[in-house]
């Protein structure tokens, strides 16, 4: 068990020089967590089992800052006896390490957890935080590029882009952060109070981390906790309005939902072809204020205008007016691997839509079509089930392609729910089997369909992330346009 008294309620101005704390794992928050601990005073502990290049590299810096590093094999096995305090960086609640530090009474921290602790009292900056099953990271980058073009001081921050860490240590000051935050960074988080937050959609997903459903429930919940001015939530999602129900927060803070309809009060949605607030706006008993236009959004597929009038609900509660969410929106492009179109060959338009790595997201991705789909899906399933998203879109399927370690977890919600669908399975498991997979795909396409590279599933068996997968999806997709002579 820590022996500092201090340690449940400390902060920037804590007397860091009596702790030890262990930092587990040397990556980028891992990185930057070490870096904040060492400028703050504390003896630093970095574990690490992976020892390449980059992370030796990154070991000769910390060890020159005063830290302590160790990297290799068993190098993370066992924790320290006189650890204070232990930062995760996303690792497993059953890997070793953390075992020892639950079973010692050591506290255990996400970096972002660190972070805000490390902020406080001298270098407080609001946050407007965003979780959900699927359309973090868009709908994080659409809010920074609405922040922005309000002319505000601002970083797309914790889950994406640059350490919620950095941010503490950067000498330059901050308007206001928009920051992702995953199921991991909030399971080992507990003080956090934020400005304003969004839950964009809750679904099975991570359940191989977490146990169970309702720990992954729990762990996004816990955004909500004192949220001072706007809990934002998804009108479609009924999930995400007890989340909000549920919640401890600051006196005053509101409940605002974001919808595809036309809004009630104290909602965000569409009116005829315009995204409105009737949230935060004097008259909104009987009117509402143009934000932007549909077509302001890129891709205006329904899922991505559910993730923009999300964003717009935390820019307005912040006070951004109503100019800058249309010149955000207009300026922002959504990254690579969603909903992006590699080719459109005789007649057939391939999307690449790899960031689908759970079904929610495949749902969302096979709604943003009418036509008929040849469906790539496979991959590491995590524990999800498939059922609900055969049910659902089965009758718009021409076939499906399915590779990777969990492909006969999908292929028998095929069977049950979408017998007439054909299947082909691909083996291989190499570098071969995207290229295999988009040539058994190729055979099953008519003109007018769509294939859709969206797995429903992660890419870690067969690849470094979902964006390597979609990266060779779109090489071999080119390469078969180029052996047509297209």
């Amino acid at each position: 068990m820590t022996r500092l008294s201090w340690m449940p309620e400390a902060d920037g101005e804590s007397p860091w020089q009596d702790a030890h704390v262990v930092v587990a794992g040397v990556g980028v928050s891992g990185f930057a967590a070490a870096d904040g601990l060492l400028q703050s005073g504390a003896t630093v502990t970095v574990l690490d089992e992976r020892d390449d290049a980059t992370n030796a590299d990154k070991a000769t810096v910390l060890e020159m800052l005063g830290g302590t590093v160790r990297l290799g094999s068993g190098a993370a096995d066992v924790l320290p006896p006189n650890a204070d305090l232990l930062i995760t960086t996303g690792w497993h609640p059953d890997h070793s390490l953390l075992v020892a530090s639950v079973e010692r009474g050591v506290p255990i921290w996400s970096e972002v957890e660190l972070a805000w602790r490390l902020s406080r009292p001298h270098k407080v900056v609001p946050w407007l935080g965003i979780t959900g099953t699927n359309g973090k990271t868009t709908t994080t980058q659409m809010l920074e590029s609405i922040l922005t073009a309000a002319g505000l001081r601002t970083a797309a921050v914790g889950n994406i882009g640059r350490p919620i860490m950095e941010i503490v240590l950067d000498p330059e000051r901050y308007d206001v952060l928009a920051v992702e935050l995953s199921s991991h960074q909030l399971h080992w988080s507990n003080s956090l109070s934020l400005h304003s937050a969004a839950v964009l959609n809750l679904q099975p997903d991570h359940l191989e981390w977490h146990g169970s459903f309702a720990a992954y429930r729990a762990a996004k919940a816990k955004i909500y906790s004192g949220v001072h001015a706007s809990c934002v939530y998804n009108v479609a999602e009924p999930a995400t309005v007890r989340l909000v129900e549920e919640a401890e927060v600051v006196e005053g803070a509101r409940a605002i939902g974001f919808t595809l309809g036309i809004p009630d009060i104290s909602m965000l949605g569409i009116v005829d072809d315009l995204l409105v607030d009737r949230a935060f706006v004097e008259q909104r008993r009987d009117s509402a204020l143009e934000l932007a236009k549909i077509t302001d959004v890129s891709p205006a597929v329904p899922h991505n205008v559910a993730n923009a009038l999300a964003a717009a609900a935390l820019a307005r509660s912040f006070g951004v007016p109503a100019a800058a969410v249309r010149d955000g929106l207009r300026r922002v492009r959504v990254g690579a691997h969603k909903i992006e179109t590699i080719a459109d060959h005789e007649g057939v338009r391939w999307v690449d839509d790899s960031k689908a790595t759970n079904p929610h997201a495949a749902d969302a991705a096979l709604r943003a079509f009418d036509e008929h789909i040849v469906w790539l899906a496979g991959g590491q399933a995590k524990g999800t089930s498939f059922d609900e998203l055969i049910k659902t879109h089965g009758s718009k399927l021409r076939g499906a392609v399915l590779l990777g370690v969990d492909r006969e977890v999908v292929g028998q919600a095929l069977t049950r729910h979408a017998p007439h669908v054909p299947v082909i399975r691909i083996e291989s498991t190499d570098t071969r089997a995207m290229a295999q997979a988009v040539q058994a795909a190729a055979s099953l396409a008519r003109v007018g369909d769509v294939v859709l590279l969206a797995p429903g599933c992660a890419s870690k068996d067969m690849y470094r992330d979902y964006a390597a997968r979609g990266d060779a999806f779109a090489a071999a997709v080119r390469d078969l346009v180029h052996r047509s002579g297209a």
